[in-house]
């Protein structure tokens, strides 16, 4: 006779294995806290903050390509020839007609004589690609977060007439013509740590605008800014070749990386994102994600600085900014800034509609500077304009720090043209950005402000290094492959004449007198 197997819980009580029988009570102890964890902390929102302050922590850099040239010797005729296959190319665009996404093409490029196999290439700028056309279809306004960042070129996708104040040149691209649109080139895109000549990114930069078909406002306005002592980007032109088709003259200008992070010292940089605003919006890191991308240091530091800076810009008095902006920004690299972008007649600086610059945070002072970017909307201003005007691509601006646009005389914008958020205003479009705006009406910097504009118009015109560098960059533009020899006969004369009349009209101008 079978064994009495007893009352069900008993039987069932058996099949439990005997440590978890001995250690009942702990385990539903155990359960019950979570559960009142839950219950109670359920409708709080949990945030990763990184606040370490270890090691610097790069993307590990596992290969260099030395390459046969300097890349970035602007006084070379430099070639760059890619490969790639048609169909990748077409899938590319059609995902970005569709959903507004640049994603990456696997190209081969040969670089002055070096061959790299698997590089990445993907779409680059913002509003520029608005008239972007690919198959007949037309682009519409995109906006990128990625690394490339939102340029501002071309505000709003605006095409423009050529007419005589700046240079502003017809934007008209089409995915036909790949020699002439405008790239984000990454080295390790493909080939995690590879980089070329300590690079992992570099940009080809869209003709139009201020700089005409050669983008040569662009070129020289980095120079000038180099030869001012101002941190800015390295650049050269090259003979931009694609499938076998026309070559094409291009600037190539290095885009800000963690090389370019290295070159600043020690510290942590961030791009402003053209979808986002200088406004305090809480602690949590996330809530910036449309305002800044972190470049360098992931891991190690974090978006707290920034939000820190963006927290007392916005909440400080007019006393308290006086006093204590030095405790936050470097004030004389401000003011430096600040005074080139007017004397360079950047009408899409950090206050304009693209929002270009970075923030640089130093480790050592625990202070910012910014960082100048993407100088395609250079002298594309009035030469009069002084040094306490607003840069207005349509003419001479009133007094702050925001950015203007009027449409000049002879300008055709788009159908439908609606201005990007933030970006509008009685009499033009207007930007702003309330860190410059609060330093720019704060008489306590005026006199910082006013010395480094003495002391880089000294440089930049009167010394002549701006229309030095023009000469120089027509020289080397003229021997590049694929140079439209006429074209950049008439920009460089365009730029030659602004560039004397600014230095002309700067030069009777009380601040530079006094």
């Amino acid at each position: 006779m079978a064994a009495d197997p007893g009352p069900p819980s008993a039987r069932l009580r058996h099949r439990i294995p005997v440590r978890v029988r001995h250690y009942w009570k702990l385990l539903a102890t155990c359960v019950a806290a979570v559960a009142a964890l839950v219950v109670l902390a359920g409708n709080v929102q949990v945030t990763p903050i990184v606040t370490s302050e270890a090691a610097a922590a790069h993307d590990e850099a596992t290969f260099d390509v030395p390459g046969r040239v300097d890349l970035f010797d602007p006084t070379v005729a430099h070639t760059m020839t890619l490969t790639y296959t048609e169909a990748d190319y077409q899938r590319m665009f059609d995902e970005y007609m569709a959903t507004g996404e640049k994603e990456y093409v696997r190209v081969d490029v040969t670089v002055d004589g070096t061959l790299i196999r698997d590089v990445g290439i993907r779409l680059k700028g913002n509003s520029t690609l608005m008239g972007l056309t690919h198959q007949g279809q037309s682009g519409t306004l995109r906006e990128d977060r990625g690394g490339g960042g939102p340029m501002g070129e071309a505000p709003g996708g605006m095409r423009v007439r050529p007419n005589g104040g700046g240079g502003f040149g017809r934007v008209s691209l089409d995915s036909a013509r790949p020699e002439e649109l405008p790239w984000l080139m990454s080295f390790d895109e493909f080939a995690k740590g590879r980089r070329y000549q300590g690079h992992s990114e570099i940009a080809i930069r869209v003709s139009g605008m201020g700089g005409g078909s050669t983008v040569l406002n662009e070129a020289v306005s980095l120079a000038a800014l180099d030869a001012a002592g101002q941190p800015a980007q390295r650049y050269a032109y090259t003979g931009f070749q694609v499938n076998g088709r026309p070559v094409k003259a291009r600037l190539l200008v290095e885009h800000p990386d963690e090389n370019f992070a290295d070159s600043l010292g020690d510290g942590v940089l961030y791009k402003a994102l053209s979808t986002g605003q200088f406004t305090y919006q809480g602690e949590d890191p996330t809530e910036y994600e449309d305002d800044f991308k972190q470049v360098n240091n992931k891991g190690s530091h974090d978006l707290k600085p920034v939000i820190e800076l963006v927290k007392w810009v916005d909440e400080a008095s007019d006393a308290d900014f006086a006093a204590h902006l030095g405790d936050h920004v470097d004030v004389a690299s401000f003011a430096a800034y600040a005074a080139a972008q007017n004397l360079l007649l950047n009408f899409d600086d950090m206050a304009g509609p693209g929002k270009n610059y970075y923030l640089w945070y130093d480790l050592g002072t625990k202070r910012f500077r910014v960082i100048s970017w993407d100088h395609n909307l250079t002298f594309s201003g009035s030469a009069t304009s002084g040094p306490h005007d607003t840069m207005s691509m349509g003419g001479r601006g009133g007094p702050g720090g925001g950015a203007e646009f009027t449409p000049p005389e002879g300008m055709e914008l788009p159908e439908g043209f609606a201005p990007p958020g933030g970006f509008g205003g009685p009499g033009g479009f207007r930007a702003g950005n309330k860190l410059k705006e609060r330093f720019l009406a704060t008489d306590a910097f005026k006199d910082d402000y006013e010395a480094a504009y003495r002391n880089l118009y000294r440089v930049m015109f009167a010394e002549n290094k701006a229309g030095a560098a023009l000469d120089s960059l027509s020289a080397t533009l003229a021997t590049v492959a694929g140079n439209d020899a006429a074209a950049t006969g008439s920009d460089a004369e365009r730029l030659r004449s602004l560039i004397a009349d600014r230095t002309k009209a700067l030069a009777e101008h009380e601040v530079i007198k006094s």
